[in-house]
C-alpha cells in the first residue's frame, strides 16, 4: 500500500484494517533502510499509529505537527511524498534524518535537539492568532523530552498564552536510556491505571445526572467539578499549567487516536493529549533492548541485529574515569540521559551512587558537578560537543568564573557524520578557546585521552578534552612529554602541519606521501588547544618558516585561529588554516565530510604542496 501513499489526505479513505497494514508495511521499510544506513529505530517504530492517526485527521502542511528532536519521523517522511527517496536516509544528499523545511512543505520545523516542540509551536500559534488564521498546531513531544527544562518553561509560557494548541505526549518511559528524575516518576503513576482516559468523561456524566438539577449543575459546578478531577484523576500538574488534560491513551490504537485528536480539534485552549507507546514496537530485540536501538549504525545481520563495533574514543574515556574512581572515591560521574552514548554505563554498574543522571538537562548537569566540585568531589561530566552548546553559560559562568576543577569530557566532536548539521560538534573550540582559565584538551590518540584524563584530574582548576565520534586508534611510542603540550611526532625542515585530535593519524600519512616529492614535513600532535603551546609552535617556525594547522572543526575561531593570533607579527612566516566554512555542514560518512573539505591525508599533503609550490602528490 505504501508506493500509492504520496501524500497525507491519501490516508483519508483508508478503513482502520488498511491503515494497521499500512502501518506493518512502514515498520518493515524503516527496519530495512535503518539495516543498510543506520538511523533512529526504536522511537520511529514506536510512533507508526500515531503518526497515522495524526495526518488522517489533520491536514498537513495547512495544519503544523513539530516533531521534537526529531527521532520520531521516519514514518511522516514516508507518507508525506519522500518514500522513493527514503532509501537515501542519512546518506550525502540523502533525505535528513531529521525534519527539515528545506526538503518538504510537511516538516513545519527544522530540529534535532531535544525538549524544542512546544516553544516553537507556541510561536507558531501565537503568529497565527495575530494573522487571524485558525488553523491546528500540534507539539508530538517524548516523556523523555519533556524533562528538558525549556519544555518546562514552555508549558509554563503556553498556560499563559491560552491559546489553541495540542501537546501530544508520547510517553515511552524512554528517552536514549531509561528516564529519571521526578517528572518521569509522576509520569509512570499516571499510566498505572488504563481506564483512566473514560474517566474524566464519566465523571462529567455522574455530576450532570443529579436528580432533580440536572445540566445546570454542569454548568454552575465548574469549579466543583473541576475540584474533584484534580483530586481524582491525573494530569493534576498540566491543569494546574493551565491545560485540558485526556489520557492516556493507547498510542498504537489508531481509532482511539483519532477520535482522541478529532476531539481535541473541536476544543478551544491548551490540550495535552497523553498517549503511552513502546519503543521498538513491532521488532523484538529493539522491544527487548530499547537503549541499545535508539540510535544504530548498519547491521550485519537483520535477523540479529548484529553490528561491526571497535573500541571508541567514548569507551576510552567512561573506561579511564572508571579506573580513577577505583583509586579515588571523590570521583564523580554526572551525564545528561546519556550514560550509554558516553560511555559511562560501566561507571554506572560499578558504581551507581556516584554516577549522576539528570536526564535531559545540560544546563544543570553543568551547575550541579560545579555544585560537586565546590564541596570537594572531582566530578567529570560527558556532554556531546552539540549539546554542549546549551549548557555555554554554565560553564562560563558556574565553573570557570570560579575556577571550579570540573571536568567536560566533550564527547562527538568533529563531524559525526549522517545525523548532520543538528549534531556536528564543530563549534566548541570557537566558544570554549576564549573562556579565562579553562584548559582545552584534544587527544590524538586512545593513549592520550586515557593520559589527559589522570593528568586532568590533578589540577584544581576546570579542564575540557575534546574527542571525536568512531574508533580510538593506538600509537606507538607512548604519549611522551606533559599531555598539556604538544607532541613531536616528526621532526621536518620543509613544513610543520599541527594536527589537531582524530587528525593527527591522517596528518602523519601525509607526511609520508610527501617524502615521495622530497618534501621533508613534520608533524605535531597539538594535544593542547588552549593553553596554546607557543614554544612547540615558535620552534616549528624557526626550523621551516611554513606553517599547516589541521581541525576537524571551523576555521573561524578555531586552533588555526589561535596560531594566527600568536604569529600575527612574525613577518616571514607562512601560514596556512584547513579545516570547516563557515557554514552549517551537510549529512554524510565523516570520511566523506574530511574528503570534502580537505582534511584527510591527500588533502593535507596537496595543502602543502600549494603552500611550497611543488608538483602534487600520487596516491593510490
Amino acid at each position: 500500500m505504501l508506493e500509492f501513499i504520496k501524500e497525507p489526505k491519501d490516508l483519508r479513505g483508508l478503513s482502520t484494517r488498511e491503515l494497521k497494514a499500512l502501518a506493518a508495511e512502514i515498520r518493515e521499510r524503516i527496519i530495512r533502510t535503518v539495516s543498510h544506513n543506520g538511523g533512529h529505530l526504536g522511537a520511529n517504530l514506536g510512533t507508526v499509529e500515531l503518526t497515522l492517526a495524526l495526518h488522517s485527521v489533520w491536514n498537513s502542511p495547512e495544519d503544523k505537527i513539530i516533531w521534537d528532536v526529531g527521532h520520531q519521523c521516519y514514518a511522516h517522511k514516508l507518507i508525506t511524498g519522500r518514500g522513493d527517496r527514503f532509501d537515501t536516509l542519512r546518506q550525502l544528499q540523502g533525505l535528513s534524518g531529521f525534519p527539515k523545511r528545506s526538503e518538504s512543505v510537511h516538516d513545519a520545523f527544522d530540529v534535532g535537539h531535544s525538549s524544542t516542540s512546544i516553544s516553537a509551536a507556541a510561536g507558531m500559534a501565537a503568529a497565527r492568532d495575530l494573522q487571524g488564521k485558525s488553523f491546528h498546531i500540534a507539539a508530538v513531544i517524548g516523556d523523555g523530552a519533556l524533562t528538558g527544562g525549556m519544555a518546562l518553561e514552555a508549558l509554563n509560557h503556553v498556560g499563559q498564552l491560552q491559546t489553541n494548541l495540542v501537546v501530544v505526549l508520547n510517553d515511552n518511559e524512554m528517552s536514549i536510556a531509561k528516564n529519571v528524575g521526578a517528572i518521569a516518576d509522576y509520569l509512570s503513576r499516571m499510566r498505572l491505571d488504563p481506564t483512566l482516559s473514560r474517566a474524566r468523561e464519566e465523571l462529567e456524566s455522574m455530576v450532570s445526572r443529579i436528580p432533580g438539577i440536572g445540566s445546570s449543575v454542569n454548568r454552575a459546578a465548574t469549579g466543583v467539578k473541576d475540584a474533584l478531577k484534580k483530586t481524582i484523576l491525573p494530569g493534576q500538574l498540566f491543569m494546574e499549567l493551565g491545560f485540558s488534560y485526556f489520557g492516556p491513551f493507547d498510542g498504537h490504537n489508531i481509532p482511539q487516536m483519532q477520535a482522541a485528536l478529532q476531539d481535541a480539534s473541536k476544543r478551544g485552549g491548551p490540550i495535552l493529549l497523553h498517549t503511552m507507546t513502546q519503543k521498538g514496537r513491532g521488532y523484538a530485540p529493539a522491544e527487548k533492548e530499547p537503549s541499545k536501538f535508539h540510535g544504530v549504525g548498519p547491521w550485519v545481520d537483520v535477523q540479529t541485529s548484529r553490528s561491526k563495533r571497535s573500541m571508541s574514543f567514548s569507551d576510552v574515556f567512561g573506561g579511564a574515569v572508571l579506573e580513577a574512581a577505583q583509586h579515588d572515591p571523590r570521583v564523580v560521574a554526572v551525564t545528561a540521559a546519556m550514560k550509554d552514548g558516553t560511555g559511562l554505563q560501566p561507571f554506572a554498574e560499578c558504581f551507581p551512587d556516584r554516577l549522576f543522571d539528570v536526564g535531559i538537562a545540560e544546563q544543570h548537569s553543568l551547575t550541579f558537578a560545579a555544585g560537586l566540585a565546590a564541596q570537594g568531589q572531582r566530578p567529570v561530566v560527558a556532554l556531546y560537543s552539540t549539546f554542549l552548546q546549551r549548557g555555554y553559560d554554565q560553564v562560563l559562568h558556574d565553573i570557570c568564573l570560579g575556577q571550579l576543577p570540573v571536568i567536560i569530557g566533550v564527547d562527538r566532536a568533529g563531524v559525526v557524520g549522517d545525523d548532520g548539521p543538528t549534531h556536528h560538534g564543530v563549534f566548541d573550540i570557537s566558544f570554549l578557546r576564549p573562556i579565562p582559565g579553562l584548559t582545552l584538551l584534544a587527544p590524538g590518540s586512545a593513549e592520550d585521552l586515557e593520559a589527559m584524563v589522570q593528568w586532568a584530574l590533578q589540577q584544581t582548576t576546570p579542564v575540557a578534552i575534546r574527542y571525536p565520534r568512531g574508533r580510538a586508534a593506538r600509537w606507538s611510542p607512548q604519549p611522551q612529554g606533559s599531555i598539556d603540550k604538544s607532541q613531536w611526532l616528526r621532526q621536518g625542515s620543509d613544513c610543520t602541519v599541527f594536527a589537531v585530535g582524530p587528525l593527527v593519524n591522517e596528518a602523519v600519512k601525509a607526511a609520508e606521501q610527501l617524502e615521495a616529492v622530497g618534501v621533508n614535513c613534520g608533524v605535531v600532535n597539538v594535544r593542547s588547544i588552549r593553553p596554546l603551546d607557543r614554544e612547540t609552535l615558535f620552534s616549528a617556525v624557526r626550523s621551516t618558516g611554513t606553517i599547516l594547522t589541521v581541525e576537524d572543526h571551523m576555521i573561524a575561531g578555531g586552533y588555526g585561529s589561535a596560531v594566527l593570533e600568536a604569529l600575527a607579527s612574525e613577518p616571514d612566516v607562512r601560514v596556512r588554516n584547513l579545516g570547516y566554512p563557515s557554514k552549517f555542514l551537510p549529512q554524510g560518512t565523516i570520511e566523506e565530510l574530511h574528503a570534502m573539505h580537505g582534511l584527510n591525508a591527500r588533502g593535507i599533503a596537496e595543502a602543502v604542496c600549494a603552500m611550497l609550490n611543488v608538483g602534487t602528490v600520487e596516491t593510490e
